[in-house]
């Protein structure tokens, strides 16, 4: 698997600056700016981005992961969806021509609330592993209630102790475990060391609580009467974090629709099928997009 190599860039949007990394393309099509999922940062679209190969991508650290401040208008859902309409807008100006919008897990809440209140601007749009399953009702919400006080208790820790918490590696490889459905051994040591070194790279514990509280309180489903626009849907049927069967109904709801679902994935889309993804996208792009 050849993937290209990404470089580094910083885009500021007013006093606050953005970290981003972009793999290159010569080819003047409409480049990519993907949205990774909470608590990681752009490493874990490194797979998807580095495999396509017809155009332009950018990944960005969100703002309170990575390497990219937290926002001072905080981590609710209209912070960062206003933070990534100026960084598209930022994007396009700098290219003359605006990038197509994917979000993975989280990212794909914030990239669809983007596109249904910005329909005038936004034409398409791609989810990864969408979130279509509310957190807090159904069977997760005792599992949601426990990881929310996790979080809220990290924040109330003193600050060597809550982080201490919220970093520890014995609970990062547990969900690591959890969410893999790979028997590759060689993968699953490549994600459990990807979320070993990356799923805390979060800036502080309030705004990381606070974007917990976000990612839980929100879905696709919410604006899927919105979202009329040519889009691409990816997900996999063992998904445990967005159930295959919620993720059909809300397929069936949006009216110009492309769903690529792949069997025996779960939610790590973006590093198990990373380039059946890729490839899928290009494919998307070439035809809905590149006329």
């Amino acid at each position: 698997m050849r993937i290209r190599e990404s470089q580094r860039t910083d885009i500021r949007l007013g006093s606050h600056s953005t970290a981003a990394w972009i793999y290159p393309d010569e080819r003047r099509r409409r480049p990519l700016l993907m949205v990774h999922g909470f608590r990681g940062d752009h490493h874990g679209m490194d797979l998807i981005a580095g495999s396509i190969t017809d155009r332009e991508v950018i990944v960005p650290d969100l703002p309170g992961f990575g390497l990219t401040a937290p926002l001072d208008s905080g981590s609710s859902l209209s912070a960062f969806v206003d933070h990534l309409l100026a960084l598209r807008a930022e994007v396009g100006r700098q290219r003359g021509v605006t990038p197509i919008l994917v979000g993975h897990s989280f990212g794909s809440i914030l990239v669809s609330h983007l596109a249904a209140s910005h329909r005038d601007v936004v034409d398409e749009l791609v989810l990864i592993n969408p979130i279509t399953s509310p957190a807090l009702e159904g069977p997760a919400r005792f599992l949601t209630a426990v990881t929310r006080a996790y979080y809220a208790l990290g924040a109330r820790l003193p600050e060597r102790a809550g982080r201490s918490l919220l970093s520890n590696p014995v609970i990062v490889r547990a969900m690591s475990v959890a969410m893999a459905t790979t028997r590759d051994p060689g993968l699953r040591s490549y994600i459990h060391d990807q979320h070993s070194r990356h799923f805390s790279s979060f800036a502080d514990r309030a705004s990381l609580s606070e974007a917990f509280a976000t990612s839980v309180a929100h879905t696709v489903t919410e604006v899927a009467d919105h979202l009329s626009m040519p889009t691409l849907v990816i997900a996999g049927d063992q998904d445990a974090i967005a159930p295959i069967g919620p993720t059909r109904a809300f397929v069936e709801k949006l009216p110009d629709v492309e769903f690529v679902e792949l069997d025996g994935v779960g939610h790590l889309v973006h590093y198990e099928r990373s380039e059946e993804a890729a490839s899928a996208i290009m494919d998307f792009c070439h035809r809905r997009i590149d006329r």
